[in-house]
């Protein structure tokens, strides 16, 4: 959450607090890369929202569906994975319709073409 242009930060106390945690359980995260919160120059650790729920989404894992440390790290590289797949997929859908727009600007037998297969997509999907 930002406020005035800074983001809000939890130490390791408020933020194990928070959870119901050990300040030790937040360490050992930080400790097997679960977690990496930035640090001040007297190397105390600050967390911000986004930390806050990525642990969230670690005690989950944990607590109710019983996922030890390395499941979890598994979970959380196939959980960056797919969002970057969803952002490179968004890419290509946007690339995509700039370039149809485009060509379906300069070219009038384009737009004939995508009228028909318009009415036939139509047409299947309400399976007329």
């Amino acid at each position: 959450m930002k406020e005035k242009g800074r983001v809000k930060k939890y130490t390791i106390g408020a933020v194990a607090e928070m959870f119901n945690i050990h300040p030790q359980t937040l360490r050992l995260y930080e400790k097997e890369g679960l977690i990496k919160p930035s640090r001040s120059k007297g190397r105390t650790r600050y967390y911000t929202e986004e930390d806050l729920q990525r642990i969230e989404f670690i005690l989950m894992l944990s607590r109710e569906l019983g996922v030890n440390l390395a499941g979890i790290d598994i979970i959380l590289q196939m959980k960056e994975q797919i969002e970057e797949l969803e952002a490179q997929v968004q890419r290509l859908i946007e690339f995509i319709q700039k370039e149809l727009y485009e060509a379906y600007q300069k070219d009038e037998g384009i737009k004939s073409i995508v009228l028909t297969e318009r009415k036939d997509i139509l047409k299947v999907i309400r399976k007329e």
